[in-house]
């Protein structure tokens, strides 16, 4: 009985010892009378002392960094006060003899005689790579909050899966003219926009969600006070460590432009110009005046996307020269023509195939030239949605192609078969293989291109221009 007890004694020490050894934990004791320590060789590393060296309490405390020595001493004094528990839980550096520094963790506990502590006995660790890392996430956090809280444009980020914001600086309260505390989620920033802005907004989140984007977004805000104003965001999801899209980022800042639409008025007659850019202006329109048509159309190339309201009888306003010359341009800049002679049907006519948008016989009312320049703007506003997705399209092709990239040959021909309509079975008769390994290749393919569901995978494939292809067959017996 003694021997199996002694024999497994033994196993469980030594079980304890492998234990040790796997997390990297170094026993050791110390008499706190006599002051002598018993450290195993790693403990001794750590103070960079040979195994053979002898160790007591005056080596270790000369080795802890002098500006833990207090924390070091505190702790070892409520380890051994009957009334602190007898526990011994503390972190500092050491510098160890060639000068090198580290972090050490111990944890122990005092063996007590009644008041008098016999012993303490505990496990120390070397977590200097912890702490180190630790130190350097905390500095790059900390260059990130200085930008971003003494950033001017407006920097969120939302759980891509629940809707609500992780964070968001204090710029994006003046950016969405609304306190932290009135947007915490999704649904509340979708609240504050304009109504005929929200649907395309939770579009482009939604798409954002599964394609990761990045897109650019417009969209109006409605302040409290009713007036509006235009926010640019550059939304982009961040992948989590499964590769599916965990968070959305973006960066918002208000839009000068939009919030004030351009219009581009050329009139040769000082009066009659002064007159619509009064109406204009009234409706918040941002107006810039010409004279004449070849004033503006010297400059054209370098405006800003607007619309054009354009006297075509007045001598010197460029007729419908500027309506051809911008069409041929191809310039995001519709005009509208205001016939101030009687509305000619075929002036009309003309300035319709010279790519005028709408023809308004002079004099006109105020809310016949908003409603025009406004559809004006709206064109201009569908084609840029209409370039988004095509950047969109292209940016979704791109990663495909990356994401290709990485299979290996094998891979490829089992995307191949499944593009083709094939399954594990058919598949694995083409290729030669077993039809669990088809199915792990599958897996890997699917994984690879972040892909959830078979549907899933041809279209990735399909963005990618890849279309199904003759399989290979087993090679010959």
């Amino acid at each position: 009985m003694t021997i199996a007890s002694t024999d497994s004694s033994q196993s469980w020490l030594l079980k304890l010892k492998v234990a040790c050894d796997l997390a990297g934990l170094s026993p050791y004791s110390w008499d706190p009378v006599s002051h002598r320590l018993e450290w195993d060789d790693r403990l001794k590393a750590m103070w960079g002392l040979p195994p053979e060296a002898q160790v007591d309490y005056d080596i270790f405390l000369a080795g802890v960094h002098p500006d833990d020595r207090a924390a070091v001493d505190a702790a070892a004094a409520h380890c051994l006060n009957p009334d602190g528990g007898g526990v011994y839980n503390v972190e500092y550096r050491v510098i160890a003899v060639e000068g090198v520094e580290r972090w050490i963790s111990t944890h122990g506990r005092a063996i007590f005689a009644g008041d008098q502590p016999l012993e303490v006995i505990g496990m120390a660790m070397d977590i200097t790579d912890t702490k180190r890392g630790e130190g350097a996430l905390r500095k790059s956090e900390e260059r990130f909050r200085l930008f971003a809280e003494n950033s001017s444009h407006g920097l969120w980020i939302i759980d891509a899966r629940l809707g609500a914001f992780l964070y968001h600086n204090p710029a994006l309260e003046r950016v969405w003219d609304a306190p932290a505390d009135a947007v915490r989620d999704v649904k509340g920033w979708l609240a504050r926009m304009h109504p005929e802005d929200r649907d395309t907004a939770a579009e482009v989140l939604h798409q954002i969600g599964k394609h990761g984007g990045p897109a650019n977004l417009e969209y109006r805000i409605m302040r409290d006070d009713g007036a509006v104003r235009w926010i640019h965001d550059v939304a982009f999801g961040i992948r989590d460590e499964g590769g599916g899209i965990g968070m959305i980022g973006g960066i918002a800042r208000d839009v000068p432009g939009p919030s004030s639409p351009l219009v581009y008025l050329i009139d040769a007659a000082d009066r009659s110009r002064q007159h619509i850019a009064s109406r204009l202006r009234a409706a918040r329109f941002r107006v810039i005046e010409f004279a004449t048509g070849r004033a503006f159309l010297e400059v054209a190339d370098a405006l800003a996307p607007g619309c054009v309201v354009l006297d075509i009888c007045l001598p010197g306003s460029g007729g419908l020269a500027v309506c051809r010359t911008l069409q041929r341009r191809q310039r995001s800049l519709p005009v509208v023509v205001v016939d101030n002679h009687g509305g000619d049907a075929q002036r009309a006519v003309l300035a319709m195939k010279a790519g005028a948008i709408d023809v308004l016989c002079a004099p006109c009312g105020a809310q016949l030239l908003l409603a025009a320049v406004s559809t004006g703007l709206a064109g201009i506003r569908a084609a840029t949605h209409e370039d988004w997705e095509a950047q969109q399209e292209d940016w979704e092709a791109q990663q495909a192609h990356k994401r290709l990239g990485a299979l290996s040959q094998r891979e490829r021909d089992v995307l191949d078969g499944l593009i083709a309509g094939g399954t594990n079975k058919t598949i694995a008769r083409t290729l030669g293989l077993s039809p669990r390994t088809v199915e792990s290749h599958r897996a890997h393919v699917m994984e690879r291109l972040g892909a959830q569901t078979l549907p899933e995978t041809v279209l990735i494939a399909a963005k990618a221009g890849l279309t199904a292809s003759p399989q290979p067959r087993a090679p010959a017996a």
